[in-house]
């Protein structure tokens, strides 16, 4: 996900976004410690997505205050 992207994002996609990969993320590393993953730096870029997105969260709270 691009950073673009996540500024078109109103303030409740952003949470739902969240959360939605942060289960995505929960199930495929519970999985990828059961099994391996086909392709396991799936993790990587679903941790920094989640880094994105609530980066972008916090810079809108802390700018509407």
């Amino acid at each position: 996900m691009k950073q673009e992207e996540i500024v078109q994002f109103s303030m409740e996609d952003l949470k739902d976004k969240i959360f939605e990969i942060e289960e995505k993320y929960s199930k495929l590393k519970l999985s990828h410690t059961v099994s391996t993953l086909e392709n396991p730096i799936q993790l990587r870029h679903m941790r920094r997505d989640i880094a994105r997105l609530k980066t972008e969260l916090t810079k809108r709270e802390n700018s509407a205050n």
